[in-house]
């Protein structure tokens, strides 16, 4: 296994079938990562819009010249197919406040919420599929990982931080 291929996901969610296992062909890597949310999936979702203008990773190696929002632009939430995330991705599919799929040359990646069923609050659970060789892929999530992960916990922060004033 590739350090970091899995992360905080439980054995059913590696088990799950989101919309990005059937954007790419051929070879595939394969990394979960998943974090609990202590907000409700309506506000974790608004958050991933978010995604659109900003990472929410480490600002120095993404967007060295400008910080990240942090409070939300509702307008983000009006989401369409062929929107740009993040300057890289392409929005290929969504289904409001359930998941949104973006999509580059030779990588797929799903963010999906939904409710934590052993607890309060919501899972965000992120898959990434990265077509072509391990030579390729191996390298890229590792380095994704370290950037991922950032993302994630910066997520939830926005989140739990915002539940108690409507998202």
């Amino acid at each position: 296994m590739i350090p970091g291929q899995v992360w905080g996901a439980r054995p059913e969610e590696l088990l799950a079938e989101l919309p990005c296992d059937s954007e790419l062909s051929g070879r595939l890597t394969v990394c979960d990562r998943v974090v609990s949310v202590d907000a409700p999936p309506a506000t974790v979702f608004a958050w991933l819009c978010q995604l659109r203008v900003a990472s929410y990773s480490y600002e120095l190696l993404d967007t060295p010249l400008r910080r990240r929002p942090r409070t939300r632009d509702p307008e983000l939430a009006n989401l369409a197919v062929g929107q740009r995330f993040m300057r890289l991705f392409d929005l290929v599919n969504f289904t409001p406040g359930v998941q949104l799929t973006l999509l580059t040359d030779q990588i797929a990646v799903t963010y999906a919420t939904r409710p934590d069923p052993i607890g309060p609050g919501t899972r965000l659970h992120c898959r990434v599929c990265f077509a072509g060789s391990r030579l390729v892929a191996v390298p890229l999530a590792v380095g994704d990982f370290v950037m991922m992960r950032k993302q994630l916990l910066n997520l939830k922060e926005l989140a739990e931080r915002s539940r108690d004033r409507c998202g």
